[in-house]
């Protein structure tokens, strides 16, 4: 069962058990009647869950929490992810959620805007555990300044900052040149887990990132999506500097980057002792360049997993591998670099390392289980 139908099934068996549980009400006060004493209070079962909603299943769900203040099975929410819901549907939900126990509120794909976001928000503060934020495609543009999205900024950063539990953030696809400073000046505390990818930052954003107390907490990045072959690539290095001591994840897949940049990048990527994972996947990155990757990253101790590009020497035509055809792929070629960055990790005693072409075959760990 798919979390989605999951939830959707939960939903319906507190409602019915909510039906039921009238009707049974009923039948003891027809059965009590003329009597003495009252009808024995009903006992509730706190039932602890993630839940999923789309606009299919908003009906069901709205139900199910409303029945929660006189069914025997109430929900508790742990992670609310909503995809595809109006801006009426995603405030009525997280009006109905108890506050206790939300640790993570994942709105993506609903199409909110910067206007939308500041009418959500305020319905967060409640939620006083709230440690995680994820607001991934929510068709937010600031690059162009307007009156009315610098009171939309303001709005934004205002309502982050009454998060004080909150430690990841996800504004991944968000147009935000030059306004990163402005959306996280009023966090208290420093972020460990931040998602920008795709974002159009501007080096003055690498800037105050660098220079701000979330540098040295952050333990996962993604900053996939960017430029980094010409004015960001120095920025990004002073960025990986500051967060070297805690960074345990990093994502910097279809960054532009090729093995001119490598150089650069690898005393960078070897400062960060701690490094796990390391997402590279959609670079121009040649077979010649992978093997340099791997032998100057191999000496990470807790490196487990590398997500490298298909190198470009294994395409038919010899272009960049953003516009070629999945057919003009030479798949012996692959299969071929493959087995030798294998053989590699074992001649260095690093066979615990996953080196893969395969960005979907492995799961980004859940900042809950940094």
């Amino acid at each position: 069962m798919s979390v989605w139908s999951g939830t959707v099934a939960l939903a319906k068996a507190c409602v019915e058990v909510s039906k039921h549980q009238r009707e049974l009400q009923k039948c003891r006060s027809r059965s009590h009647k003329g009597r003495s004493g009252a009808t024995a209070a009903p006992r509730f079962i706190d039932i602890h869950a993630d839940l999923f909603v789309n606009g299919t299943s908003y009906g069901i769900l709205w139900d199910a929490l409303q029945a929660g203040n006189t069914s025997p099975l109430r929900l508790k929410c742990r992670e609310f992810q909503a995809e595809e819901l109006c801006l009426a549907g995603i405030v009525s939900l997280l009006k109905s959620l108890d506050p206790s126990g939300v640790r993570r509120v994942d709105l993506r794909f609903n199409n909110l805007g910067l206007g939308g976001l500041s009418l959500v928000l305020p319905h967060l503060s409640r939620f006083l555990g709230l440690r995680s934020l994820r607001l991934p495609y929510s068709n937010v543009d600031v690059r162009r300044p307007t009156p009315e999205s610098v009171l939309g900024i303001r709005c934004l950063a205002r309502e982050l900052g009454k998060l004080q539990s909150l430690r990841e953030l996800n504004l991944g696809s968000s147009r935000l040149s030059g306004n990163l400073r402005h959306i996280l000046c009023k966090l208290e505390a420093p972020l460990e887990s931040l998602e920008l990818a795709f974002c159009s930052l501007l080096p003055a954003d690498f800037a105050f990132l660098s220079q701000s107390f979330h540098a040295p907490a952050l333990k996962r990045l993604d900053l996939s999506g960017h430029d980094f072959s010409q004015t960001l690539l120095q920025p990004l290095q002073h960025l990986l500097e500051e967060t070297s001591a805690s960074l345990l994840h990093l994502d910097l897949m279809e960054c532009r980057l090729t093995d001119s940049h490598l150089d650069a990048l690898l005393v960078s990527f070897r400062h960060c002792s701690r490094l796990r994972s390391l997402g590279l996947f959609g670079n121009s990155f040649s077979t010649a360049g992978l093997k340099d990757l791997l032998w100057k990253t191999v000496v990470l101790p807790d490196l487990r997993l590398v997500v490298y590009p298909i190198p470009v020497d294994c395409y038919k035509s010899g272009l960049d591998p953003g516009w070629i055809l999945e057919e003009q792929l030479d798949r012996e070629c692959l299969g071929a670099v493959s087995a030798e960055l294998g053989r590699m990790l074992e001649s260095f005693g690093r066979a615990d390392i996953i080196w893969t072409s395969n960005p979907y075959g492995h799961e980004a760990l859940d900042y809950f289980c940094l």
